[in-house]
């Protein structure tokens, strides 16, 4: 386990609807709960899931030729987890925001990207590197 782990807390409109989500499809294991909130693993990091009206978000984030939805959350998987993640979501028939797709070939900081929606409308990204020393690359 890493020194330190990062923790975010954020709404969502149904619990089920978020265990199924996180825990069943994503593959989060599920910790906590009572019946207003639920923590999961999420890649080695705390979410805690709480009932309520999930924050706004816009589209308003430029990266490359995306306009990628802001804020969101996410996680830096190693690139054949990140793949396998791709393929489970793909045959799930998520609906993506930006499907499963490279960005930066050939540069610094090459990395592959996807970003999805959770039940709530929560904007996520999932980012797969194959070097994962290239993370912090300029």
């Amino acid at each position: 386990m890493p020194d330190a782990l990062f923790h975010l807390a954020f709404n969502v409109r149904d619990l089920d609807a978020a265990r199924a989500f996180y825990v069943d499809l994503l593959g989060c294991r599920e910790g906590r709960s009572a019946p207003t909130w639920v923590d999961v693993d999420f890649f080695g990091h705390q979410l805690s899931l709480h009932m309520g009206e999930p924050f706004a978000t816009a589209a308003t984030g430029q990266v490359g030729a995306h306009q990628v939805p802001m804020p969101h959350l996410g996680a830096i998987l190693p690139y054949q987890d990140w793949r396998a993640l791709a393929d489970r979501l793909e045959a799930a028939g998520l609906d993506f925001v930006i499907p499963p797709t490279a960005r930066f070939e050939g540069e610094p900081g090459e990395q592959w990207t996807m970003f999805f929606r959770d039940p709530s409308g929560n904007p996520i990204e999932i980012k797969g590197f194959k070097d994962m020393g290239q993370v912090w690359a300029r």
